[in-house]
């Protein structure tokens, strides 16, 4: 049975580190107690420790991996309540109403639901995001992102076919944005073509970019990632 934290028991130190670990273990997806315990610069004796709450509380899952040399490793991930531990704006409720809506209206009616509901929603991303630079558009859907409940970072992308003298000016033009938990899970496990219109409101949003996904936590992976890059302008054609 899943035990619950007390209000003593969340503003402790040791609860603190223990937040520190599902943190690292939601951006990581998987690790092992060394690697934990070097990221937080504590021992590993503390950190199984600290494993062995959070495992007893559901929070995380650990698989054993056979070493080359040496006893096995033992690879710690988030449980499915691990990741619900992290905030979630739309929760159950959201899903509830959509599956009312299914059951009444039909399921076409959903898929039109929702695609009204992301148009509004990239509306509203690209009145946010302006006219600005790229790099600082990236920064101010990150911090919108952030705002809904999703854990999202963005960094520059590598260019490494970018020439030298064009390397800052390549890098400055190709982004990728990461979120490592979803504040729609529920809903997009239920209906999966919302991960669709998210990716079609990133590409109205930033209407001279190419948007594509890279990861996908619905479909397996552990993060869900889009490359955002400035499309090349044609050169006009020449007049005969």
């Amino acid at each position: 049975m899943r035990q619950k934290m007390t209000a003593q028991q969340t503003s402790s130190p040791q609860t603190s580190i223990r937040e520190d670990i599902l943190r690292f273990l939601l951006k990581r997806g998987t690790a092992t107690a060394s690697a934990i315990a070097s990221h937080l610069q504590i021992t590993p004796q503390a950190v199984r420790r600290h494993l062995k709450t959070l495992e007893s509380s559901e929070l995380i899952e650990h698989q054993v991996s056979q070493a080359s040399i040496g006893r096995p490793n033992h690879l710690y991930q988030l449980s499915r309540q691990g990741r619900e531990h992290f905030p979630d704006q739309y929760d159950q409720f959201a899903l509830s109403l959509l599956n009312t809506v299914a059951d009444t209206l039909g399921p076409e009616q959903v898929s039109q639901l929702l695609k009204h509901q992301w148009q509004r929603k990239a509306k509203e991303y690209k009145e946010c995001l302006g006219d600005a630079p790229l790099k600082d558009r990236m920064q101010t859907l990150v911090k919108l992102r952030q705002a809904e409940g999703y854990m999202a970072e963005c960094h520059r992308a590598e260019e490494a076919d970018a020439a030298d003298s064009a390397l800052d000016s390549a890098l400055d033009s190709a982004f990728v944005i990461t979120e490592y938990n979803c504040a729609i899970a529920h809903i997009a496990e239920s209906y999966p073509t919302v991960c669709g219109h998210e990716l079609t409101m990133f590409a109205i949003a930033l209407p001279d970019c190419s948007v594509e996904r890279t990861h996908w936590l619905v479909g397996g992976e552990h993060q869900c990632g889009y490359l955002v890059k400035t499309k090349e302008k044609q050169a006009p054609e020449a007049k005969p």
